[in-house]
C-alpha cells in the first residue's frame, strides 16, 4: 500500500492559497487608505472570480472538492465531536462548516463591495444603481462582515495549530503537496488526477462571468447623475 494518497487536487490547492493571499491583501489595501482603493477594487474582483470558480468546482471537481462529499449535516458534526479520532480523507465535518462559512462571508463581502462608495473618488460598479437604502445596507455589510472573516481566519489558524501540535497532522503540508498519509484511508479515497482541463474551462467561465458582472452589466453612471 502506498504511504501517501493524493487527496487535494491542484486547482483546489491553487484556489486555497490564492484565496488566503488575496484576503490578506484586501485587508492591507483597505488599511492603507484611498491611495490603494483601485488595488482594493481589483483584488475584490479577483476574489469574486476565485469564489465563482470554487462554487462551480464544488460540483464538477474531483471527489474531495465536491460539496456533497463533505456537506456538514448535524448528524455528521455530532458524530465527529463524539469521535474525533475518526479519519477523514477530505474535510472533517467541523472543517466543512468553516469552508462553507468562509465562502459565504467572502461572497457577502465581495458582492456588497460592488455597491460601496469611498466618498472621495471611487465607487463600486453598482453604487447608486439600486437606491440609497440598498447602498446603505451594502455599506453596512461591507464594513462589518470583514470582522467575521477575521474571526473565521483566527479559528482556522487555531485549528491548524491544534492538528499540528496535538494530533500530529500537518494540514498545511497536505494543502501544499495535495497528499495525505494513507493510514486510516482506503485506496478509493485517492483521487486519480486533478482534472486540469475541466479546471481550465471553469476558470475561463469564472473570469468571463466576473468581467460581465463588473464591466458589461453595470448601468452607465450618467443615468444616475442628472
Amino acid at each position: 500500500m502506498k504511504k501517501n494518497f493524493l487527496i487535494w487536487d491542484l486547482p483546489l490547492r491553487l484556489f486555497h492559497w490564492s484565496f488566503a493571499a488575496s484576503i490578506m491583501l484586501l485587508w492591507l489595501t483597505s488599511e492603507l487608505g484611498t491611495d490603494y482603493i483601485d488595488w482594493h477594487l481589483k483584488l475584490g474582483y479577483f476574489v469574486l472570480t476565485l469564489v465563482s470558480f470554487r462554487l462551480v468546482w464544488g460540483f464538477v471537481g474531483p471527489q474531495h472538492a465536491r460539496f456533497f462529499s463533505f456537506f456538514p449535516t448535524p448528524r455528521k458534526v455530532i458524530s465527529y465531536l463524539k469521535n474525533k479520532d475518526q479519519v477523514y480523507a477530505g474535510h472533517n465535518p467541523v472543517g466543512s462548516l468553516m469552508v462553507f462559512a468562509m465562502l459565504l462571508l467572502v461572497l457577502v463581502q465581495g458582492v456588497s463591495g460592488l455597491f460601496v462608495d469611498d466618498e472621495v473618488f471611487t465607487s463600486g460598479p453598482y453604487f447608486n444603481s439600486a437606491g440609497a437604502e440598498i447602498d446603505s445596507l451594502m455599506r453596512t455589510l461591507h464594513f462589518n462582515t470583514f470582522d467575521f472573516i477575521l474571526a473565521a481566519i483566527a479559528l482556522h489558524i487555531a485549528a491548524i495549530a491544534f492538528y499540528k501540535i496535538i494530533k500530529k497532522q500537518n494540514l498545511t503540508k497536505a494543502m501544499v503537496t495535495g497528499q495525505k498519509s494513507s493510514q486510516g484511508l482506503k485506496e478509493s479515497d485517492e483521487i486519480p488526477h486533478s482534472k486540469l482541463f475541466v479546471a481550465f474551462i471553469v476558470a475561463i467561465l469564472a473570469c468571463a462571468f466576473i468581467y460581465w458582472l463588473v464591466v458589461i452589466n453595470p448601468p452607465p453612471l450618467e443615468e444616475f447623475y442628472y
